[in-house]
């Protein structure tokens, strides 16, 4: 592995709450396996930078026409400017000339190193509240080389370290984080247990998610498994008493954290030029707690963010 190896982010959020405890500083990786139907982040699944266009802000000018270095923007026959997405080489010259910022570049390249200078300036609030670095996604071990990398920088300065994942991972690559004691705490999604249904709604088998549950609930690393409640495809009480009765079975693993659906990543879709198929609403106060009731008969602690 070299070092300063480059990555790919979309997003580092500081003092946040939710990923893990006390206050940390969450890395998001670009790049995931999955595709899910509920996916909240599209502009992370790829892993190269993407132009976001915010069309509602567009005063067509058509700065952006002249400066496009493939012809990849156009004026629609309804007069609306739009993106040849097969044509864009996500150069960010039309970023530069647009007076309106309707556009941006969601991924920069960055070393470990980089990451890790901008971390560091929030030790004191991890000391004070028990807290650390947590690396998300996307899906954070889509980058392996960079990821080990950042690990172990983030170790050499004995800070608290959870990795958020899909579980969607070569069970050797995890296996090299679990020896290597990389990680201080898994927050681990667990989407769906019927394996048919797991494919089509997250484009991929779910045998290699539990797999990887199983080796690391054997590790002394901990783990929380995560659950979407996403209504009418993960919040029906056969898949949550499935998910409960499979973590019952994980060696000391004790707590499911649910997270309700919510339509923030809705807009991205427009931004990205991408159909957004599901018409949801979010999951009612009643429903997470009739799921709630469900996880914890099987004698596990559950929470909700959001509730």
């Amino acid at each position: 592995m070299k070092a300063n190896k480059t990555g790919i982010i979309f997003d580092i959020e500081r003092y946040a709450i939710h990923d893990g405890p006390g206050i940390r500083t969450v890395v998001f990786m670009k790049g995931c396996p999955l595709r899910c139907l509920w996916c909240d982040n599209p502009e992370s699944q790829r892993c190269e930078p993407q132009l976001l266009f915010f069309k509602d802000r567009c005063t067509k000018c058509k700065r952006c026409l002249k400066i496009c270095p493939t012809g990849a923007n156009f004026i629609a026959d309804n007069g609306e400017i739009k993106i040849d997405r097969k044509k864009c080489i996500n150069c960010g010259k039309c970023i530069d000339v647009c007076l309106a910022e309707a556009r941006k570049i969601s991924g920069k390249k960055i070393t470990a190193e980089e990451v890790l200078e901008i971390v560091k300036k929030d030790i004191p609030f991890y000391t004070n509240s028990g807290g650390g670095v947590t690396i998300s996604g996307g899906e954070s071990t889509y980058q392996t080389e960079f990821l080990l990398e950042l690990l172990k920088k983030c170790k050499e300065q004995k800070l608290h370290v959870a990795l958020e994942t899909c579980g969607y991972v070569a069970s050797g690559f995890m296996e090299k984080i679990l020896s290597e004691k990389l990680v201080d705490l898994f927050l681990y999604d667990i989407k769906i247990m019927d394996p048919i249904k797991s494919v089509r709604l997250t484009g991929a088998s779910n045998e290699l998610i539990l797999q990887n549950a199983r080796l690391i609930a054997n590790s002394t690393i901990p783990m929380v498994i995560r659950v979407p409640i996403i209504p009418s495809f993960t919040d029906s009480e056969e898949n949550v008493r499935a998910i409960s009765k499979f973590v019952a079975t994980l060696k000391k693993v004790k707590k499911i954290e649910l997270l309700p659906y919510h339509e923030l990543g809705v807009p991205k879709y427009k931004w990205l030029d991408l159909d957004y198929k599901l018409k949801l609403q979010p999951p009612e106060e009643e429903r997470i707690n009739i799921v709630k009731k469900i996880v914890r008969s099987y004698k596990l602690e559950c929470t909700s963010l959001g509730f």
